[in-house]
This record gives structure tokens, sequence and C-alpha cells, in this order.
């Protein structure tokens, strides 16, 4: 009967200790995950916020101008071609929104309201891309 108390050996307990370990360490990089999409999506609501609140100051501005000229009034900043008045408010610093309207006493007509690209482009130094010649080989 002695012989059968000591077969029956329970696992060793470092076995379980590892199990345990291995559980913890992929919940700390699951919540690593969690915290950096978290931090990563307030950076785009944050700077989505922003860009939402400057095309409004904009359209604010560009509103109060076409009433003024509704009024007769032609601000500083609004130069006039054959009855079209052209004028451009900044929504950030890449971005303009840009104005043509033609007043005709009470009447007035938007021909364009448009949000673009403030500055220019210029294009940078790309990659060294493969012409399709194969090198030749030495001999």
């Amino acid at each position: 009967m002695m012989d059968e108390e000591r077969r029956s050996v329970p696992p060793a307990p470092g076995a379980s200790a590892l199990l345990v370990i291995f559980a913890v360490l992929c919940l700390t990089v699951l919540a690593m995950l969690s915290l950096s999409t978290v931090q990563a999506d307030a950076r785009l609501s944050d700077a989505s916020a922003e860009a939402v609140a400057g095309y409004y100051a904009a359209d604010y501005q560009a509103e109060e101008i076409l009433a003024q000229l509704r009024e007769g009034t032609v601000p500083p900043g609004v130069r006039e071609e054959a009855g079209v008045y052209y004028y451009k408010c900044t929504v950030s610093s890449t971005q303009d929104l840009e104005v043509e309207v033609r007043v005709e006493g009470d009447a007035y007509t938007v021909l364009r309201w448009q949000m673009v690209p403030s500055g220019t482009w210029e294009p940078g130094d790309g990659p060294e891309l493969w012409d399709g010649s194969l090198p030749e080989a030495e001999s």
C-alpha cells in the first residue's frame, strides 16, 4: 500500500506558475495595445475637432464679408473683377476657404465656396527607382 501512495505525486508547481506568468504577460501586452489605441484615437479626435472649428471660423468670416458686400461695403482683402468679388479666409496653416460671389443689388450668386490647399506643393527627392535595365556582368 505504501508503494501506491508514493506513485500519485501531484504535478510540479512550476508548470502552473509558468502558465500564470504567460497569462499575465498576455494581459499586459493587451492592456498596452489598448492604451496606445486610445491615445491614437484621442489625438485623431482632437485634430478633427480643430479642423472643424477652423472651417467654421473661416466660414463665419466669409459670411461676414459677404454680408458687408451685400450692404455695398468692400472690405480690405477683397478684390473685384467685372462684378465678381474674390476673397479667401484662412482655415488652417495648410488650407484656405476661397470664395467667388457676384452681388447684384440685394441678390447675390455664390460662384465658388471651396476649401483649397494653401501654399504651393514642391516635389521632394523620392527614392531611386529601377529603370528596368539589368547590371552588366563583370568579365
